[in-house]
């Protein structure tokens, strides 16, 4: 007799025929495979058991007479009961070969999340190699290389004049002091950048103001929104793509009028916009042979996840615009609805 899966419990039903004293009759069963021994149920013509699993058994019973004799023979009743497909040995061997696989798929990802964890070490020290090659380029080396423009003007001048002498070299140490400064602060700011907080600003101020000794360009800084605290690198590469852009219009836009723009709102933006002789197409591409200006500007761009714009043309300026998200510069870019919604439809300011 054949159960259908997920019985578990069973009942049986038994009795002998005795027609001298039928309330006398004794039973015993046994159920092979599960009883050791047999179970006497006295008069009880009925056998209980349960949670049985999925399989074959065989049920034996026995009765006794009111003369106390066995028969030994007795009966017996064949059943099976039905696995459920889990209870199977397919699904168990399936399972078995899940377990391997998944265990096999951890191992694996655990060796890659190594491997990943010690390529980005690897990434995070040549990322820092060329971070310190950038702050060279963008602080000590144009430095002196004004200076050497300086010191090449007083070499070309067939006068020879003292005063004249005097002046420039007094410019040219001024130039050399400034490359010292520039190179501390550089070196400094690799040591300490995660835990000094700079006004951007305020820096870019004082860039304008050493633009302002050197030429006859009138610059104007504009600052809207309120100031947030922002991640000290993520900061730092603002700065420094400021200072190339205020740089690179100082030195070669041979503009009248410099305005920088700085916006705090949900993300941050930086405009810098001068009406000088713009750029030629295919520097404002590739950058000048063995300058690496522009390039830096949009690598520290890329770092930070910013969208740097340069837009320029002959004789119309130049405009470089610098949008970071929030999220990626902000220490705590928390803002309600009500002002993103602002920002949304306000935008940022131009200069």
């Amino acid at each position: 007799m054949g159960l259908p899966a997920l019985v578990r419990d069973v009942a049986i039903d038994y009795t002998a025929l005795s027609l001298v004293a039928p309330e006398k009759v004794l039973f015993r069963y046994k159920l092979e495979g599960l009883d050791r021994d047999w179970q006497d149920a006295g008069t009880r013509r009925q056998a209980f058991y349960m949670n049985l699993r999925p399989g074959k058994y065989h049920f034996r019973v026995t009765a006794c007479n009111n003369s106390g004799v066995w028969n030994e023979a007795g009966t017996t009743l064949d059943f099976s009961i039905a696995p459920a497909y889990y209870q199977t040995r397919w699904f168990q061997g399936l399972c078995l070969v899940a377990a391997i696989l998944i265990g096999w798929a951890l191992y694996h990802l655990r060796v890659r999340q190594v491997a990943n964890s010690i390529s980005a070490r690897f990434d995070e020290r040549l990322g820092e190699r060329t971070r310190v090659a950038r702050e060279l380029h963008d602080t000590l080396l144009q430095t002196i290389q004004g200076s050497k423009f300086i010191a090449d003007g007083v070499l070309l001048d067939p006068t020879n004049d003292p005063t004249r002498l005097r002046s420039t070299l007094e410019k040219l140490s001024g130039s050399l002091q400034l490359a010292v400064q520039e190179a501390r602060g550089a070196l400094n700011s690799l040591r300490a950048s995660t835990t000094q907080r700079n006004d951007l600003a305020a820096a870019f101020r004082e860039v304008m103001d050493e633009c302002r000794r050197d030429t006859s360009m009138k610059t104007s800084l504009r600052l809207s929104g309120e100031t947030k605290d922002m991640h000290p690198v993520a900061r730092d590469e603002v700065y420094r793509i400021g200072f190339e852009a205020i740089r690179n219009a100082c030195m070669h836009s041979q503009a009248k009028q410099l305005d920088v723009a700085l916006t705090y709102a949900l993300d941050l933006t930086l405009r810098v916009l001068d009406n000088g002789v713009g750029m030629d197409a295919v520097v404002l591409d590739k950058g000048r042979d063995g300058h690496f200006g522009l390039h830096g500007m949009r690598e520290r761009a890329a770092r930070i996840g910013g969208k740097l714009t340069i837009v320029s043309s002959q004789n119309s300026g130049t405009e470089m615009t610098l949008l970071v998200p929030g999220r990626n510069i902000f220490r705590k870019p928390g803002v309600s609805p009500l002002e993103k919604l602002k920002a949304a439809f306000k935008g940022p300011d131009r200069p």
